[in-house]
């Protein structure tokens, strides 16, 4: 598969992530606030990470959005913008998955999702070039 393929394949799993999120907090009940937050997580986490490839750079195995941050502020230092959001977000990658976790509250699943959407925004400002399907 080409590069820009699989620069697309990271956008498109982190929106499909972000769609989860979304779905899940207006449609389950009880919600799932963990779950949302977790998906919230990985939608940044597959942005940055397809940043990162766009620059022929090889994206670690990480949940660290802070730590991947970092590495998108080496090529365009705009990034050091979303640090703050990242750390918020960051927490959620691992923890809530498993038993004896952190307590997530609906404050925190709406923070999340706020958070996700505006790096989301930032990123299609910052990176334009992530969501062009053009092939040249």
């Amino acid at each position: 598969m080409e590069f820009k393929g699989i620069v697309q394949q990271w956008i498109e799993k982190a929106d499909k992530d972000l769609a989860l999120a979304n779905h899940t907090a207006k449609t389950m009940w009880p919600t799932p606030h963990e779950i949302v937050c977790f998906h919230c997580q990985q939608f940044v986490e597959k942005y940055l990470k397809g940043f990162l490839v766009s620059k022929g750079q090889e994206p670690p195995y990480t949940h660290d959005l802070v730590k991947l941050t970092s590495l998108c502020e080496t090529e365009k230092p705009e990034f050091g913008q979303i640090k703050q959001k990242c750390v918020v977000l960051t927490e959620y990658g691992v923890q809530p998955r498993y038993p004896g976790g952190m307590e997530i509250i609906e404050e925190d699943m709406m923070r999340a999702l706020r958070i996700a959407e505006d790096i989301k925004a930032f990123i299609q400002e910052k990176a334009p070039e992530l969501f062009s399907t053009d092939e040249n």
